[in-house]
């Protein structure tokens, strides 16, 4: 084998490992946040079922894949659709500081749900 194509193989190694070891943590946080939280998007609301459970994503709100807090509260479960505009969205945005665009507040709106924010509440009040 000669340098190049030991390269190549340490290279494809790196990848396969490092595919292995977010597949892995994706596990652990997935099956965390399946127990935890009702199987509905948190945006619009689809509702899903174990035959269409892996359209239901696991997202960061922090955007940060190694912080998952026990309790959940770094995640949402958002639809594909959902999920992709969420980061089309934080995309967005970024781009939109750095090019110096702003909201009326004066600042750039961040791309963040609550949507079960006030959930206890209502629930109290329905009482």
């Amino acid at each position: 084998m000669n340098s190049d194509e030991a390269k190549r193989a340490r290279t494809d190694r790196l990848i396969a490992e490092a595919i292995r070891g977010r597949q892995q943590r994706e596990q652990g946080y997935r099956e965390r946040a399946l127990k935890l939280y009702p199987w509905i998007c948190g945006r619009c609301g689809r509702e899903f079922t174990r035959e269409n459970l892996h359209q239901l994503t696991v997202h960061h709100r922090d955007h940060n894949h190694d912080h998952n807090p026990q309790d959940g509260s770094n995640w949402e479960l958002l639809c594909l659709y959902c999920h992709d505009n969420e980061h089309a969205r934080q995309l967005d945005g970024e781009a939109a500081r750095q090019a110096g665009v702003t909201d009326d507040r004066g600042s750039a709106a961040r791309a963040t749900s609550q949507p079960f924010a006030d959930l206890k509440d209502l629930l109290r009040r329905g009482r």
